[in-house]
């Protein structure tokens, strides 16, 4: 009885895990949204909010 059920859960966990194309797209798709983010992030506005944020931080009182 315990043989059968181990071999029917190692047969349904035959199928685990990323092949090389999921790698390679999920890799892919992780450098588009960092591209992405870093010209978000580096874009003038963001960079003046960003700055006002930090000033802000730094002058407050307490």
């Amino acid at each position: 009885m315990f043989r059968r059920w181990g071999a029917r859960l190692r047969a349904a966990g035959a199928d685990r895990g990323m092949t090389t194309a999921e790698y390679a797209m999920g890799t892919l798709a992780a450098c588009a949204f960092a591209a992405v983010l870093y010209k978000v992030v580096t874009s003038g506005a963001v960079q003046a909010l960003l700055r006002s944020v930090v000033q802000r931080a730094l002058d407050a009182q307490f």
